[in-house]
Order: C-alpha cells, then sequence, then structure tokens
C-alpha cells in the first residue's frame, strides 16, 4: 500500500483529480513595493539630439522604456541573512522637438539607480545541475567557494514622465553627471543595440540640457531555491511599502497620490484552475 505521504517520483494519477505534489521551486523570503520620483534626471543623448536640443525651446516625451537592468545584491556587515539590492534602470526616451513648423524624433536615455535592504536568509549549500544535454564528453565543472546568494527579482510598469524640461549647464549645480557603465568602460551591448542611431554619452554637451522626472512603480523580492509539498495559490502583491528615499518634492506630489497598479503585477493570462473548459 501507497505511503499517504506524498513523495518526489510518484503520482501517476490519470483520473483527472488534483492531488498534492512535491516540486521544487523558488520561495519567495521578502519582498516590498515602492512608488520613486526621480526629479530633474539628466538625459543623455547624441550629438544629433543634442543638436535638437540646442536649436528648440519645444520638447515633449513620447514614451519611455525600460531597456535593462542591472542589479547587484551583497550582503549586509552584522545583519546575517539581509542583503542590499542595487538596481541600475536604463531608460529609453522617444521623444519630440519642433523646429519651426516641422517635427523632429530622437531618443535618449536616462539612468535611475535605486537600492533597497530586504531578508534573503542564509545558505549554506553550493547548487549543481544538469543543463539538460548530453555531457558525456564534457569536461567537469568546478566550483570554487562561491558565494549562496539569493536571487533578486525586479517587476516594474512602464515608467510614467512628469515632466520635461530644458535648462541651461550654467545655471546647473552639477554639470558633469556620470553615466554608469560596465567595468570595461563601455555601456552593456543590449543598451547599445537599443540606439542604432548612435550611442548616448555623457560627453556630449551644448547649450541647453534635457531633464526628465519620472515616476516609477515597483516590486522587489529575494527568493531561494526550495523544495516543498503545497497546496498552491496564487501569489499576491506584499502589503509592506518601501521607506521613502526622500520627502514629496514636486512634481512628485501627483506621482505619490497615483494608486498603486495591483492589476499590472497579477498573472491575469493564467486559466482558471476550476473551469473544467479551461484544460
Amino acid at each position: 500500500m501507497a505511503d499517504s505521504r506524498c513523495s518526489c517520483g510518484q503520482g501517476n494519477n490519470t483520473s483527472g483529480n488534483r492531488e498534492t505534489v512535491c516540486i521544487d521551486t523558488m520561495r519567495v523570503l521578502d519582498s516590498c513595493r515602492d512608488r520613486d520620483c526621480y526629479e530633474d534626471v539628466r538625459v543623455f543623448l547624441t550629438p544629433a539630439g543634442q543638436d535638437l536640443v540646442d536649436r528648440t525651446t519645444v520638447i515633449r516625451t513620447v514614451c519611455a522604456d525600460i531597456i535593462g537592468t542591472s542589479i547587484h545584491v551583497v550582503g549586509v556587515p552584522f545583519n546575517n541573512g539581509f542583503y542590499q539590492i542595487n538596481i541600475c534602470f536604463y531608460i529609453r526616451l522617444k521623444l519630440e522637438s519642433c523646429l519651426g513648423t516641422a517635427r523632429q524624433e530622437f531618443f535618449g536615455l536616462v539612468v535611475l539607480e535605486k537600492s533597497v535592504v530586504l531578508y534573503g536568509g542564509e545558505g549554506c549549500a553550493t547548487i549543481f545541475q544538469s543543463n539538460g544535454e548530453d555531457n558525456f564528453c564534457a569536461a567537469p565543472v568546478f566550483c570554487s567557494g562561491r558565494d549562496n546568494l539569493p536571487i533578486a527579482v525586479v517587476e516594474v510598469v512602464s515608467p510614467i514622465v512628469l515632466k520635461t524640461c530644458l535648462a541651461c549647464p550654467e545655471c546647473e549645480g552639477c554639470c558633469c553627471v556620470p553615466l554608469p557603465e560596465c567595468e570595461n568602460g563601455e555601456l552593456p551591448p543590449c543598451i547599445v543595440e537599443a540606439f542604432p542611431d548612435g550611442v548616448p554619452s555623457a560627453s556630449v554637451t551644448g547649450s541647453n540640457r534635457l531633464l526628465v522626472s519620472i515616476g516609477l512603480f515597483s516590486v522587489i523580492r529575494l527568493e531561494r531555491s526550495g523544495q516543498f509539498l503545497i497546496s498552491a495559490s496564487e501569489y499576491a502583491v506584499p502589503d509592506k511599502e518601501c521607506p521613502p528615499a526622500q520627502a514629496d518634492e514636486d512634481p512628485c506630489r501627483m506621482f505619490r497620490k497615483m494608486a498603486f497598479p495591483v492589476s499590472e503585477f497579477s498573472s491575469t493570462c493564467l486559466p482558471n484552475p476550476h473551469n473544467k473548459n479551461s484544460r
């Protein structure tokens, strides 16, 4: 007689009834949600884009898309199990300017940085797994003391551009804003490929500087792999909010009054398990 406790590898159920199964999945150890307002952030431009900014006084942002992120997880000293998550968002802006009665389109790059601290537990085991291929003649894989860090997952919706304005470099306190780059001194290849007409650079300067204020909704969580015997249900967006980095300031006041878009993070495309027609 089979054991009433389900074990991995058992349970060949063909009757169509739901059963308890053993799974290997990622466990969410801690998570938070946040709404960040970045005010008067510099837009990095190509020489052609800077030329348009210098020749016009009418500019608007058509849309903003996150084209890449850089995520780093490091342990917090003297706080076992807690980790600092450093996130860098690369946002491509599609902009339009007016030169007389002609409309000119160009692109710019905005880089936003965010840092939060979440609990990620402690892992002592080193995990090895196959890649799904026959590696009979492949070289062995050696691992020497790598950190068993949790996995950081960042979910964001499309950025909201709250304001677009021009400013002269002489009127700004900081005239040379650094552009985050890779260790080899170049932007990531996926960021470069998103600008086929030229790569925006911090070295491109002119008589005017383009600034934008951006609102960003995000959900951040730390996960670790685990084996569970569970009855699954859909994961809900966390209620805990990330501590604000600074006090409300215009135009962020309007952004912070917006309702959090919970539906954007829900898995609405999944079929209803109680609906027989969805099978």
